[in-house]
């Protein structure tokens, strides 16, 4: 193939059929990748939050977005400027009520939510039986404690049993506090599995890209810097290799040092990057090898967005731990914490706890959820619509120069740009469709409600193709 041929040659690719190397070329589902050299001396990406739209020094200027703010508007932004610690660079956009996959703004306006809450909203906004199931539980019993037993949580709880690997859960408030408990389980187990010896393993492996939560030990797992530094010295302990890189975790993982070994089957945060059989595999192997727990973050890509219930059963390698969050409740605050009964046998009555965690309220709603995700026929929609999804993507925006990959696993997709993507997120916004950015800002993560139709999925993709120029303004300026 000569130079010009790789210039304008696009390859769809399948994770089964490529080996892992180095994170530059690890395999992704569904992949789009533009065979070409992009140039070191492209633009240089800032760093900035992937979970917003905006760059942070955008945010108290609301001139500075593409349309002017109507009055109500502007009084909630000033009025949110004045009482809050300023911790989100929000986007222009008071939102007053949702129904399946659109929202609506203080101003009466429709937007197609491609965000789902940062897949959160897996059901969409005000699924009947979500909202049935909360009003029920709301006027029986909300709240108890764990002093005491509710029915809606023994029956959540065995219900997540029933449909995972797991023999035990524990519920949180959160995906940060689901991973907070990993790391004491995992430290309690070694401690528990070598009483003999003074010092168990306490040390922790993480990959590049990932995210495991902003409180101070799940943040010490997080591997971008600018998430890190402000709150340092974190937890010590923590090594962090390259997304995918056999040999270099090969050369870390060490007996009687590491505790646990944490991993995304699909990065969300970090750029929606898959992982391979053949990787996770090694992992479990070697963790199995060096007395090490394996744990599974599946807050952001488990309970059916890759279009199986769980992310990791599609490579079919086994946690001794996973961690859950986001959508579980459809909205509501949950996390789950789900290990093998040799894991729980280490953990004792006041190694843990919360006061919320686990309520009635949320129990009952995670119920609704649940028992809708898991059914065959829904989690093959999502594979469907994924494939489906992504062909439009390729069909649609592949001839742009900006694309250097469309990627992703069900319904967690990523565009890869050679630019930063905000100027592309305020002008779908504009256009009335609403996305995230990812990666270093230059990826569109899109991770709609589960229930989305080919339909909308298809006015998603036209959007975004008719909003597509701005990345060439964006450029030129």
């Amino acid at each position: 193939m000569d130079d010009g041929t790789k210039m304008n040659s696009l390859q769809l690719q399948s994770v089964q059929v490529s080996p892992i190397s180095s994170t530059t070329d690890l395999p992704r589902l569904f992949r789009l990748q533009r065979v070409r050299r992009v140039s070191s001396a492209g633009p240089r990406i800032p760093r900035i939050s992937s979970c917003l739209a905006s760059e942070t020094k955008r945010k108290a200027d609301p001139s500075s977005f593409g349309k002017p703010v109507s009055k109500e508007t502007k009084e909630v932004m000033d009025t949110e400027a004045s009482v809050f610690v300023q911790t989100y660079a929000r986007a222009p956009l008071v939102l007053k009520s949702g129904r399946g996959c659109k929202l609506y703004d203080v101003d009466g306006r429709e937007y197609l939510d491609m965000t789902a809450g940062i897949a959160v909203n897996s059901l969409g906004h005000g699924d009947p039986d979500w909202l049935k199931a909360v009003v029920e539980q709301a006027n029986t019993l909300t709240h108890v404690s764990n002093v005491f037993y509710s029915v809606p949580q023994v029956t959540l709880g065995k219900r997540l049993v029933d449909c995972s690997f797991a023999d035990r859960v524990f519920f949180t408030n959160s995906g940060t506090e689901a991973n907070e408990a990993a790391i004491k389980f995992a430290r309690k187990f070694q401690r528990y599995s070598h009483a003999d010896e003074k010092h168990p393993a306490t040390e922790f492996i993480a990959f590049t890209n990932c995210f495991h939560g902003r409180t101070m030990g799940a943040l010490a797992l997080t591997s971008k810097e600018h998430y890190r530094l402000p709150f340092e010295p974190l937890m010590p302990g923590v090594t962090f290799i390259e997304y995918g890189n056999i040999e270099e975790f090969m050369k870390t993982i060490k007996s009687g040092k590491t505790a646990a070994v944490f991993v995304e089957p699909i990065q969300g945060e970090g750029g929606i990057y898959s992982t391979t059989k053949e990787f996770l595999q090694t992992l479990r192997t070697a963790c199995d090898d060096a007395g090490a727990l394996l744990v599974f973050d599946e807050v952001q890509c488990g309970l059916g967005r890759t279009g199986h219930l769980w992310a990791h059963e599609a490579f079919g390698v086994t946690p001794d731990i996973m961690t859950l969050a986001k959508p579980l409740a459809g909205g509501l605050p949950i996390g789950a914490v789900l290990i093998t009964e040799r894991v729980a046998a280490a953990i004792s009555s006041g190694d843990h706890g919360s006061t919320f965690a686990g309520g009635p309220l949320v129990c009952h709603a995670a119920l609704a959820v649940l028992d809708k995700i898991r059914e065959p026929s829904f989690l093959a929609s999502v594979t469907k619509k994924g494939i489906y999804f992504k062909e439009l993507l390729i069909q649609k925006l592949g001839d742009s120069p900006h694309v250097k990959q469309v990627r992703g696993f069900g319904l967690i997709v990523g565009i890869e740009l050679d630019v930063q993507g905000s100027p592309l997120v305020d002008a779908c916004r504009d256009a009335g469709l609403l996305v995230l950015t990812a990666g270093k800002g230059n990826v569109i993560r899109l991770v709609p409600p589960l229930i989305i139709s080919e339909k909308e999925l298809e006015h998603a993709a036209e959007v975004l193709r008719e909003c597509f120029s701005v990345l060439d303004a964006n450029t030129s300026n």
